[in-house]
């Protein structure tokens, strides 16, 4: 392995690194820059998490350090404020020994304070989509002097509907650029993109699937989609430290869960999209600074949010795919820590845990040991039946409408149906009753559901 004086980067950059505690670049790093440095370009597939800011921003810094000509001659989209924002503020702690100016626009504010910085002078653009072609379009931006282009989280950026976006912001770009392109999955379309923005690009896979197996213990908490809240407060109550990121699949979900555990005592607050862009800088720092122990997060507006040393994660809904599984759960165990990945898996849950086991090559612990379980009949039918259920069928459920307790739900017992119907409107009920004790239901069988599928910990399906 290089060090990063040895991959050509100069001293002002250098002695940076060296104040922000950095010691050997991560393997993002290493490729990346040293190709970014000779002028490839570079698609990359990486995650949160393994260093992928630095191994874009620092070849940049290095290649502009001595240019003199005004203009901007970096532009960097990414598709959040939050992902925009820490970007910024890594590029202000690598250049502090240079005379580089950056910025970073975004929408959700007001664009008076950033197009007073436009008018002074910038070298490296942060950008959302969206602001950046506004700000075009009134004649305060200047992208004809653009020499690198970066996308970063790009798969992000497509889910998010900037497919026009990204390709009329490129359009504007000289065609002579050097292009950096980073996705955390790279499905067909992102590709796709990829390959019409890209000249003969180098490519950098870091599969995230066996660090993630080493570092981050992951258990899957076999649950009735009616009884998650319940199962939440009954799991908050027996793991009282450590700081929790918790994924809902929705906005509308995000504030639910937020409220239910603001109301029961718990120090928690909700960011995402519709949220303001003061309330989410709140929020965030509020967290990084373990004012809160709860962050409610959707998929999209976590991109950008980086948390050392983040003990749990906890999948209340489980995700869409397996690599947005991989990507979740990566925000715990870092910078050599260790930690704990959480999912709550419903009984029409069957076909992402599959595809899940599958992606990872591993065979996840599947606790039953609760006394909010799934049936036996839905335990069986999930491991007997393939092709019955799957994720597709409840995207945007989050769970039953219970209130937590720190206790567990308020009340000593409870049945389903009623208030604890699900929250999409689904009103069948269930002639199961259970008490927090996690005794027998009527229709007989043990609470613990089958042991030779629920059993045992997670171990290799290659071993």
């Amino acid at each position: 392995m290089k060090n990063f004086e040895e991959l050509g980067l100069v001293p002002p950059i250098l002695k940076a690194l060296l104040d922000a505690g950095y010691e050997n670049p991560t393997p993002v790093q290493e490729g990346t820059i040293e190709w970014a440095i000779e002028g490839h370009d570079v698609l990359g597939c990486a995650q949160t998490g393994t260093g992928k800011t630095a191994a874009f921003t620092l070849p940049i810094l290095n290649r502009i350090a001595d240019q003199k000509e005004k203009g901007i001659k970096a532009l960097i989209l990414a598709p959040t404020r939050e992902l925009a924002m820490q970007i910024a503020n890594s590029l202000r702690d690598y250049s502090k020994y240079m005379r580089v100016h950056h910025a970073v626009v975004y929408g959700g504010v007001s664009a008076y304070e950033q197009i007073r910085t436009l008018r002074r002078g910038v070298d490296v653009l942060v950008a959302t989509p969206g602001r950046l072609l506004d700000l075009y379009d009134q004649g305060h931006i200047n992208l004809s002097k653009v020499q690198f282009l970066v996308l970063d989280e790009a798969d992000r950026m497509l889910d998010m509907g900037f497919i026009h976006d990204i390709k009329h912001v490129v359009s504007l770009t000289p065609e002579n650029r050097q292009t950096l392109f980073f996705s955390a999955t790279m499905p067909a379309d992102v590709r796709k993109l990829a390959m019409g923005i890209l000249r003969d690009p180098k490519q950098l896979d870091i599969a995230p699937t066996q660090a993630t197996a080493e570092r981050i213990e992951q258990e899957m908490i076999m649950v009735r989609r009616d009884r998650k809240r319940s199962m939440l407060a009954h799991w908050l109550t027996e793991h009282e430290e450590g700081q929790i990121l918790l994924f809902t699949k929705t906005k509308r979900g995000a504030d639910r869960v937020e409220e239910d555990l603001r109301e029961a005592g718990f120090h928690a607050v909700a960011i995402h999209g519709d949220k303001s862009q003061g309330a989410r800088t709140r929020a965030l720092n509020d967290f990084k600074r373990n004012k809160s122990r709860i962050l409610v997060a959707t998929d999209v507006a976590s991109r950008g949010i980086d948390v050392d040393q983040l003990p749990y994660v906890i999948n209340f809904d489980m995700p869409e795919n397996a690599e947005t599984y991989v990507h979740r759960i990566g925000r715990t165990g870092r910078a050599g820590a260790t930690g704990k990945a959480i999912s709550f898996c419903c009984e029409d849950d069957r076909d992402i845990l599959r595809e899940i086991e599958k992606h990872i090559k591993m065979t996840l612990n599947k606790n039953t040991d609760h006394p909010f379980v799934l049936t036996p009949e839905q335990l069986s039918m999930m491991e007997e039946q393939p092709g019955r259920g799957g994720s597709s069928q409840n995207k945007g459920r989050s769970g039953g409408r219970g209130k937590f307790g720190k206790g567990g739900f308020k009340s000593g017992g409870f049945k389903s149906g009623g208030n604890s119907s699900p929250r999409n409107g689904d009103k069948k009920k269930s002639s199961s009753t259970f008490s927090q004790s996690g005794e027998r239901n009527k229709s007989g069988g043990n609470s613990r559901g089958p042991a030779k599928f629920f059993k045992g910990s997670a171990k290799s399906k290659n071993a």
